[in-house]
């Protein structure tokens, strides 16, 4: 039995994994665990299905006359090395565009691999799946603090009262917030005299455990926010406490809300006034409280917003950066705001793209703009795309119009486990063989942790003779794009890399870093970050410790975290400042009758658990969840079929009713939609759903995030037989 992390959601539970050969024989929590302590939910359960997938792809495929073959490494190789190069000496590397999905994010080989093939390509047309769901909570907590990935989360283990906004940290295990056994960790709060209060347009499985819950419509948090930052500077209820040295634009905040009262957001809330000063007052007078704000709060209009207004709350009430409140983690390893010295804050809009004008944020372009790039020509059109571990075709709005503008590029390149409905389009699939055959570090996760751990995991199951590892599959890339070839010593280039990324940073003390360190690859890059952490850690001690080592509970981290150019936490951003003028302008337009939200469930947080027999079985959960009273208004029954349309796009759908709904909201999974044809996913097409993107526009983003806006969408909807 082998102790080993989850790689299939944010939570990063540890599990014991027993292994006879290749084969995973028994799964279970890891009960010493340091950061999940034997939790273990459906999905991580269900990692030898995945393992063992015969969908899963296990040699690379190249498309001719329309049709995949298996080819060797050579071979694929070789037919990327005769395309690429052209593209790019013809025109230029911005016409080659990449492509990072969510799973990029739990392995750490494509993770930081696929960075350096951007960088190497030298495009501007960065794309991810972070203008899909976070970069408005990236964007407001750079703009606050001075780095992107300096993200307050609550301090569930010691506080009195959580307030949720748009979010079901049960089925998600925290977002942007590492949190596994939310469930648990809720009860015990409540055990101890805390209370759970759930805003949220859905009676979600959190609301359900909630002490209170209140629905809110789609897409107006920002306005119930505005109106709580009334509500605290009306009642004189502002109180900054140790922090109030280190906070610029009281004054200017206290300014933009000040026609904004709860009597005047109420309508477009859903909300009474009277509920809207509950809630303020009961954040300002619990001494220790938390505002914690995900999904539902990015995913709209407004999602920058909304993300910086849950901060000014929690700041303004005392509780940012206090035990009990919101707090930063201190990562061992990967996290800028732990190294020591003054910072420069974030820039956006160093460039915009080619066809919209949208604005860079933290280096990358909305995901909405990647079918207008490809389509329209000129110079820079995208002629060649690199997806990495992504299905943007279901997870992206318009998917319809994606998929078209992919099958029209000269080249596209997938690494990717399955033929999906994004990797089909492409020319070359390299596929990954299993991500227990990899080590496992968590990059990003521990930045967002409840609790400071360091955990590494060793390979559990070894590759067949001659399958490359993930990262040294980006290599290989690397190689071709630099002119190398196809043949590139990986192992030389791979010293190079790290030998440029240190020499960034340590000028003359390049050659002795890299002297203490005698792994190679992704494990190499583990260990100088290590080395580089805050607790002076190395990858040795942390291998050692096969359930983690504990670095203990959050702490106060202001005013050694922040990285804004004041030193100080800026609590009024120019830009939010301004934005706050467009939100006030949509409260004089009318409330759609009818708008659609997405969901998340336990099973299937993403496109690709759909495929694994355990989380597909069992009561489908890819139905539209409707209130009784609209489906009276609008002829529909319970089991039976509906046409959600909009702007001349339609999806059908199976109809289930329930009182968990906010009357006029709709909600309908994100993922679903696996009935296109030349796919490789037998279990997700028995029930494959309907796209809710398909209906999205993707022309409808946040102006300063660029997120997409999968959200409060207006809908139509009408029975069919």
């Amino acid at each position: 039995m082998a102790s080993r992390i989850c790689p299939l959601c944010e939570a990063c539970c540890g599990l014991e994994i027993t292994v006879e050969g290749d084969r995973l024989t028994r799964i279970r929590g890891d009960e010493h665990d340091v950061l999940s302590h034997g939790f273990i939910c459906p999905k991580g359960a269900a990692l030898d299905e995945l393992h063992d997938d015969p969908d899963r792809l296990r040699a690379p495929l190249i498309k001719r006359d329309g049709a995949f073959v298996a080819v060797s490494w050579d071979e694929a190789f070789a037919e990327i090395e005769r395309r690429l190069p052209p593209i790019l000496a013809a025109h230029g590397a911005n016409s080659v565009a990449t492509y990072a999905g969510n799973p990029t994010a739990h392995k750490a080989g494509l993770l930081l691999y696929g960075t350096r093939l951007t960088r190497a390509i030298g495009t501007a047309n960065a794309f991810s799946a972070s203008t899909l769901d976070q970069m408005p909570k990236q964007l407001a907590s750079g703009w606050m603090y001075g780095h992107w990935l300096s993200v307050a989360v609550p301090d569930l283990a010691r506080t009195d009262l959580l307030v949720v906004l748009g979010a079901n940290p049960i089925a998600s295990n925290g977002s942007m917030w590492t949190v596994p056994d939310f469930r648990g960790k809720a009860k015990a709060m409540q055990a101890r005299g805390g209370k759970l209060v759930v805003i949220d347009p859905r009676r979600t499985e959190t609301a359900a455990l909630a002490d209170q819950h209140h629905f809110v419509r789609p897409g107006s948090d920002a306005f119930l926010l505005l109106a709580i930052v009334h509500t605290l500077f009306a009642e004189e209820l502002v109180n900054l406490g140790r922090l109030a040295p280190h906070v610029a634009g009281v004054d200017e905040v206290r300014a933009v809300v000040r026609e904004v009262s709860p009597e005047l957001v109420a309508d477009r809330c859903g909300m009474s006034a009277t509920t809207i000063r509950e809630l303020a007052r009961m954040l300002a007078s619990t001494p220790r409280a938390a505002l914690y704000g995900r999904i539902g709060t990015c995913t709209q209009a407004y999602g920058t917003l909304a993300s910086w207004l849950i901060d000014v709350i929690n700041a303004l009430t005392g509780h940012l950066d206090e035990v009990g409140g919101v707090m930063f983690p201190r990562s061992a390893a990967f996290a800028a705001n732990t190294a020591p010295g003054k910072g420069k804050g974030i820039t956006t809009g160093r460039r915009r793209s080619r066809v919209s004008g949208a604005p860079e944020v933290f280096g990358e372009l909305p995901i909405t703009c990647l079918a207008e790039e490809i389509e329209t020509a000129g110079d820079g059109q995208v002629r060649a795309l690199i997806t990495i571990a992504g299905n943007p075709v279901l997870s992206a709005p318009n998917g319809p119009r994606l998929a078209a503008a992919l099958a029209s590029l000269e080249l596209m390149i997938s690494l990717d486990i399955y033929l999906n409905e994004t990797s089909r389009h492409a020319h070359v699939i390299l596929p990954g063989y299993s991500s227990l055959a990899d080590p496992h570090f968590d990059v990003a996760f521990p930045q967002l942790a409840w609790r400071n751990t360091a955990r590494y995991s060793e390979p559990l199951v070894a590759a067949p003779a001659g399958h490359p590892a993930e990262w040294e599959l980006l290599v290989r890339l690397i190689g071709i794009v630099r002119g190398r070839g196809a043949a590139v010593d990986v192992a030389a280039l791979d010293d190079e890399l790290a030998a440029d990324d240190v020499r960034r940073v340590a000028g003359p003390m390049t050659e002795a870093i890299l002297g203490a360190v005698t792994s190679r690859g992704p494990d190499r890059l583990f260990d100088l970050a290590l080395r580089a952490g805050p607790y002076g850690l190395t990858l040795d001690r942390v291998r050692a410790a096969p359930h983690g080592l504990d670095l203990g509970e959050l702490a106060p981290r202001i005013p050694e975290l922040l990285r804004t150019p004041s030193g100080k936490v800026e609590l009024a951003p120019a830009a939010l400042i301004a934005d706050v003028a467009r939100a006030r302008a949509e409260l004089a337009s009318p409330t759609p009758p009818l708008v659609i939200i997405g969901r998340r469930h336990l099973r299937s947080n993403n496109s690709w658990m759909h495929n694994l027999p355990t989380l597909a079985s069992g009561h489908f959960r890819g139905t539209a969840l409707v209130h009784p009273a609209d489906a009276a208004r609008l002829s529909l029954v319970a089991g039976g079929r509906a046409r959600i349309s909009r702007e001349g796009r339609s999806i059908d759908v199976d109809v289930e009713l329930t009182d968990d709904m906010m009357p006029g909201v709709v909600s309908l999974p994100h993922g679903w939609g696996h009935d296109q044809p030349g796919t490789q996913l037998s279990v997700a097409r028995q029930r494959p759903g309907a796209n809710l993107n398909a209906i999205l526009g993707d022309d409808l983003r946040d102006p300063l995030s660029g997120n997409a806006v999968l959200g409060g969408v207006a809908i139509e909807m009408q029975p069919i037989a």
